[in-house]
């Protein structure tokens, strides 16, 4: 779906944003995160690390970012993200122009931490708050709509820094990638972005229609609730961000080729963008609550058909687009479901203060699964990912019914 074609849901000003922002996830993203599922055995061979180290990078990144998200939700709640956004693409671009440098271990750790600060600014909670006070009465579908954008990160970033290099190698695409980050997203982010953040009273005026149905939490609950919601999304942050980055070898090690699970991982891609497509249309008519159910459901069974079926390249199919389902969701969920709970009003430090625990388990997870592929098995990793997702459900199951009783 199009921006233009989302524009009886959405007004221009949030339809800019969405579409600029959506550019800068994708290579934000996909320069980051995505970029050692490609380049880290390049990366491994060249610098004589093991491959724990090299996704150890990852972690690194996290680990950063939840030191600074709760500080840096309160700087956009209060001063807006044009100048926290515009900062960060500036600081990605040093950081991976460092990492084309490093020569060890070293060098390699220190250019990740600079990214960790780097994303922390730019991806995660930034966006999400800065639609929300663009979009006012919209912000769910927003949500959708930048998610939409920015689940093709992976499948537009992995091709491409394959590509580049076979005639670059991994130095000269991460300098590539770094250029990328001063001639797309920092103007961009100059551009699209308000210098101050919203009036609050718009956005609290449409709340209910951005959100779903809203949610009055019953005050004795509301540690427990807040424990629950942290409790859902960050245990399955392990799965989503140990499998996400094992994917191509866990496919691998399921026994099919190269080639297959290089095309069969890839339509994650597309699985995300087709359900986030139907939020965008579909969002108004159920809430936010509710689709967090659904991604919670879909995440167990499709790691239950890889475990089980794998193998078979239909079940492979199944399994990853009912991951990518799940996904889709997810980055949905994890900003309109807060938003329905908790409202408007400092909405930029309660994203900071969930993604503390999500950022420590995302820090641990890429680390996780390669020792676990790597040393263990692959059957083993896709155990460990669904007793977590089960886990996970479980606590969204206890949050909802908590919060049932207190919806007005």
């Amino acid at each position: 779906m199009t921006i233009a074609a989302a524009g009886p849901f959405i007004d221009r000003r949030t339809a800019v944003a969405v579409l600029g922002l959506g550019v800068t996830q994708i290579v934000g993203w996909g320069t980051t995160y995505a970029m050692p599922a490609v380049l880290g055995r390049f990366i491994a061979a060249d610098l004589g690390l093991a491959s724990e180290l090299v996704f150890a990078g990852v972690t690194v990144m996290f680990a950063v970012s939840a030191l600074t998200a709760p500080a840096v939700g309160r700087r956009v709640d209060r001063l807006g993200a044009r100048g926290t956004m515009a900062t960060g693409s500036l600081m990605a671009a040093v950081a991976l122009a460092l990492l084309s440098q490093s020569g060890g271990l070293a060098g390699y750790v220190a250019a990740w931490i600079v990214i960790g600060l780097a994303t922390s600014l730019m991806l995660q909670t930034a966006p999400m708050v800065a639609l929300a006070q663009i979009a006012g009465g919209r912000a769910r579908r927003a949500f959708a709509l930048l998610s939409i954008l920015g689940g093709l990160a992976s499948t537009t970033f992995w091709p491409l820094g394959g590509a580049l290099e076979v005639t670059y190698g991994w130095r000269g695409v991460l300098l590539i990638f770094a250029g990328l980050h001063i001639v797309i997203c920092l103007p961009i982010h100059l551009l699209v972005l308000p210098a101050s953040p919203q009036p609050p009273q718009r956005a609290a005026a449409a709340a209910a229609s951005a959100i779903g149905t809203p949610y009055a939490l019953p005050e004795r609950h509301r540690t427990l609730i807040f424990t629950l919601l942290a409790a859902t999304f960050s245990i399955s942050t392990l799965v989503y961000f140990g499998v996400g980055l094992q994917m191509i070898e866990i496919l691998r090690g399921l026994g099919h080729s190269a080639a297959a699970a290089v095309f069969v991982a890839s339509l994650t891609g597309p699985a995300q963008v087709s359900t986030r497509a139907i939020e965008v249309v579909f969002g108004n008519r159920y809430s936010a609550m509710d689709s967090a159910l659904a991604s919670s459901l879909a995440l167990p069974a499709g790691l239950a058909i890889a475990l089980f079926a794998g193998g078979a390249i239909e079940a492979a199919l199944l399994a990853v687009l009912l991951y990518g389902i799940a996904n889709g969701l997810k980055t949905v969920v994890r900003a309109a479901l807060p938003l329905a709970l908790y409202g408007h009003a400092g909405y930029g430090a309660v994203l900071g203060r969930l993604a503390v625990p999500q950022n420590i388990v995302a820090a641990i997870a890429p680390v996780v699964f390669a020792a676990l592929v790597a040393r263990a098995s692959v059957e083993t990793a896709l155990w460990t990912a669904m007793i977590a997702a089960v886990v996970a459900l479980v606590a969204l199951l206890a949050l909802r019914r908590l919060v049932g009783s207190g919806r007005t």
